[in-house]
């Protein structure tokens, strides 16, 4: 895709704050006719720009009171290591976040657990159970200052 322009800019600004608004709601928001719109809400779509929606939930009101930031060193950084790692942790349904990095730790995750028994079982059962791991550091989180689900544009 070429490079955002202000419009386009402006209709991923108003889809972050509210990603329910109708096409018509959109197209008054950012100063375009309806079907401009659309075909631009589409293009953005098709291009991968929006990669998807969905409703952000509140991990504490389904229970989910604990957050847990963990650093994982593998036993090396060979390609078939990483991609063997990567696989497993995808099926862990606790992992709500996992990037490769450089540094000191090999990866970091953020993981919801619902206690402190629950985040032993997460690591008992999945993160102790990851292929290569080496090393787990685990972080518990004591208070969320900021959580921001969208990108400044």
């Amino acid at each position: 895709m070429a490079e955002l322009d202000a419009i386009d800019r402006a209709i991923l600004k108003a889809l972050q704050e509210n990603g329910r608004m109708t096409n018509a709601e959109l197209a008054e928001t950012v100063g375009l006719s309806p079907s401009a719109c659309s075909r631009r809400h589409d293009m953005l779509e098709k291009s991968g720009v929006i990669s998807g929606y969905h409703a952000r939930l509140s991990h504490k009101a389904i229970d989910y009171k604990m957050m847990v930031i963990v650093h994982i060193s593998l036993s090396g950084q060979f390609a078939k290591t990483l991609t063997e790692f990567e696989a497993a942790v995808k099926r862990c349904p606790n992992v709500l976040v996992c990037y490769l990095m450089s540094g000191e730790y090999d990866y970091i995750l953020r993981v919801a657990a619902k206690d402190l028994e629950d985040y032993e079982r997460i690591h008992r059962d999945w993160l102790s159970a990851l292929p290569h791991v080496v090393k787990i550091n685990s972080s518990f989180a004591l208070r969320e200052i900021i959580e921001r689900p969208n990108v400044g544009l």
